[in-house]
């Protein structure tokens, strides 16, 4: 099958900060809506995300509404996951932050052993698919655990939580187009550092003034944030500057 996954592009990482802003915002809204509780809403996204992944694995090629969907339900998901683990289970933030490192880093090396690569550009066969979805679940969880440990636990704050982690994303462009840091190596850190920046970024805009945000609410900060999503998602479908192509960009290895 074709290439699964996009080019990586200035629009890729655009649509993947939005994406993991509203997973920050858009989690704890339909907590407090649904009124299930972190669990019972864990289990209905959870649920949708399930059946999205089933038909992302059924197409044999990218599809660009699909596969968004598929990363901003994963991105609501691994905060809800990170939140009940947290709040109902009681685990301490930098446990959780550990431990998905862990389990992300076990990712990585089953794929690589068993692929030899961890291109995204090479997602083609259902395993690597299987691999780079497992991959993503838990970047959105560790991002989750850690962005909290930082803004929260460390009492830094939202907006100069989100300025550290951009600071670091930053810092590995540098590294990658500078220094001629590994393209896969490059992709990942920044992918793994967006969750963190997104979730800062969403907690800033949506907490109260009170509590060192600007108020928002999540409602408008999620409605505003997947409208721009959409329209994204809408040019690069309509335009198809996303489609894989043969020359490396932005962080992206063939």
């Amino acid at each position: 099958m074709l290439n699964k996954v996009p080019e990586v592009t200035l629009a890729f990482w655009l649509i993947k900060i939005l994406a993991t802003t509203v997973g920050e915002t858009a989690a704890d809204n339909l907590d407090a809506r649904l009124g299930l509780g972190l669990t019972g809403t864990t289990y209905v996204m959870g649920s949708l995300l399930v059946v999205t992944l089933v038909a992302q694995f059924r197409v044999r090629r990218y599809i660009p509404a699909l596969y968004w969907v598929a990363v901003v339900l994963l991105s609501i998901v691994g905060t809800l996951i990170t939140d009940n683990l947290t709040d109902n289970y009681g685990v301490p933030l930098l446990t959780s932050t550990l431990v998905f490192s862990a389990l992300l880093a076990v990712t990585f090396a089953a794929w690589y052993a068993v692929e030899r690569t961890l291109s995204i550009h090479t997602i083609v066969t259902t395993r690597r698919e299987a691999f780079y979805w497992l991959a993503i679940l838990f970047t959105f969880a560790l991002g989750t655990a850690a962005g909290d440990l930082i803004a929260e636990r460390f009492a830094i704050g939202y907006f100069p939580s989100a300025l550290i982690f951009g600071g670091a994303i930053a810092l590995i462009a540098l590294a990658h187009f500078r220094l001629q840091l590994n393209a896969v190596l490059a992709f990942w850190l920044a992918y793994i550092l967006t969750r963190p920046l997104g979730a800062s970024l969403g907690d800033w805009l949506s907490q109260p003034t009170a509590d060192g945000g600007r108020g928002l609410g999540t409602t408008t900060t999620s409605l505003v944030f997947l409208a721009a999503i959409l329209a994204l998602v809408a040019f690069l479908t309509v335009t198809k500057r996303d489609r894989t192509q043969e020359n490396e960009n932005v962080f992206g290895v063939n």
